[in-house]
């Protein structure tokens, strides 16, 4: 049975199981951050190697604004740190006021998905980060665009000197730095995670029903297993499909039929910040009916038949995903000039 792709918000939560990542050796030198308890160690790319100058010179192309065609938008803008790396909107707004047509994903544990944006249509994070550059409703701009414009800021060819060695600023490198601070935004040490290492009082009597309900009852972990709960597959779990004119999700990017309106499976950790779908009992009684019928739902999407006190108990443990790391991370005072 194929799984698809969940779609902005799922809320099924998985069990610690190990996720292989074949880290190179050699791509983790320097003083890469240390992973919160109950994640694994980050897989940097062997041709995109960890370092503490390229991270914090992808902080500052991340929330630089100066990257947008009229300098009004940054990858913060749709992915702030207030917001649990999203913009809690239904919708992103990019620049001139121009709307998207989907909710901003989550930035946190990033380095943990495989294939990026809801749809998979970026194959890593590297890729993704120039995405939005070159989207007209989005930062507006063209790759080379970008590019000239940083060769233009003083402070950035300094900067990209340092990381990268002589010679001219390119799209390539900035997108390599982007990624690489996107791979710092990391959440774990949740109660949960705690709680599965011994400490037996960081979770409520609630949250342990409620991860009974997810594990046992509901199988929530059928798509959202590992150390970051998801599967990073896709799913039709039904959302959006009784619109007039439905997002096709992964079909758009494969042109299967398997994937019709399949969104990618989103990690549950930080679930309850990442606003406004699919966070809070919202996603228990979306997923408690068996979410919208349709042509392509996904077989293992069935309703639950939860009681109140389940559906109570499962949002209590949904809330134990919560941890730590993130919240660290603060935007420049000042950017290069």
């Amino acid at each position: 049975m194929r799984v698809r792709r969940a779609l902005a918000g799922a809320i099924l939560l998985a069990a610690p199981s190990v996720l292989c990542f074949a880290t190179d050796p050699g791509a983790r030198k320097g003083t890469a951050p240390r992973e919160p308890l109950g994640l694994v160690p980050v897989a940097f790319p062997k041709d995109n190697p960890y370092s503490p100058e390229k991270a914090e010179l992808g902080r500052l192309l991340y929330f630089d604004p100066r990257l947008s065609a009229d300098n009004s938008v940054s990858c913060a803008t749709c992915h702030s740190p207030r917001h649990a790396f999203t913009d809690g909107a239904p919708v992103s707004t990019g620049i001139r006021g121009q709307k998207g047509g989907r909710s901003a994903p989550t930035v946190i544990n990033r380095a943990f998905s495989l294939a990026q944006f809801w749809d998979g249509r970026a194959a890593s994070l590297e890729e993704q980060a120039k995405g939005p550059m070159a989207n007209p409703i989005e930062m507006g701009h063209t790759l080379e665009g970008v590019a000239e414009r940083l060769r233009g800021i003083a402070g950035y060819r300094a900067l990209f000197a340092k990381v990268y060695g002589a010679g001219d600023v390119n799209i390539d490198q900035a997108a390599k730095a982007i990624a690489t601070f996107e791979r710092t935004v990391l959440s774990g040490n949740s109660p949960y995670d705690r709680y599965k290492n011994g400490d037996k009082k960081t979770m409520t009597p609630n949250q342990v029903r409620g991860m009974a309900v997810f594990f046992d009852k509901a199988k929530c972990d059928s798509c959202h297993e590992g150390v970051n709960f998801t599967l990073n597959a896709y799913a039709n779990i039904g959302v959006g499909t009784d619109k007039p004119e439905p997002d096709t999700g992964r079909y758009a990017v494969t042109k299967d039929p398997a994937d019709w309106g399949a969104f990618k499976t989103p990690t549950l950790r930080e679930i309850e910040h990442t606003a406004p779908y699919m966070h809070d009992e919202e996603v228990v009684d979306f997923y408690d009916k068996g979410g919208i019928a349709n042509r392509n739902l996904d077989p293992k999407i069935k309703q639950l038949h939860l009681t109140a006190q389940e559906k109570s108990d499962l949002v209590a443990f949904l809330r134990a995903l919560s941890g730590e790391g993130w919240q660290n991370i603060r935007a420049p005072e000042k950017f290069p000039e």
